[in-house]
């Protein structure tokens, strides 16, 4: 199903790891990439990976789409989720594909049913761990 905006297809894949990833909780992550103009599954996370492995998957010169399961403990110690979707698209990535990205983004986090946040990021910093846990409001 290609979009006429974008030209991009998103395949069946994603959506269905995404559903594994908050239904079942099957993964911690997973990080998607364009490839010959369609969105596919390029990395899954096991539920036992940190925030640490998942910031070291993403290419220091490349764009990427990700989803990230966050747990944390609420002030009330109550244990909660929230689904975050990053679009990664560091400075030194090519300008080509950072409009491809930038395009493509919204109709393929549209796809992925129960994001709750959502956070861009240009380098890591703009995704450090303390960013997550305040976007999160923790």
């Amino acid at each position: 199903m290609a979009n006429a905006a974008s030209g991009m297809a998103v395949l069946d894949e994603c959506k269905l790891k995404f559903l594994e990833l908050k239904a079942r909780r099957n993964f911690r992550f997973i990080v998607f990439k364009i490839e010959n103009y369609e969105v596919v599954v390029e990395k899954l996370g096991s539920p036992e990976e940190t925030y640490e492995d998942f910031t070291a998957c993403l290419p220091a010169n490349e764009c990427r789409y990700a989803v990230f399961d966050f747990d944390f403990t609420t002030n009330e110690n109550c244990q909660k989720s929230k689904i975050f979707f990053i679009a990664w698209a560091p400075d030194t990535s090519k300008v080509r594909e950072k409009m491809v990205y930038a395009s493509s983004k919204d109709r393929f986090k549209r796809e992925l049913d129960g994001i709750q946040v959502e956070l861009q990021a240009t380098d890591p910093s703009e995704m450090s761990f303390d960013i997550i846990k305040a976007r999160a409001n923790i």
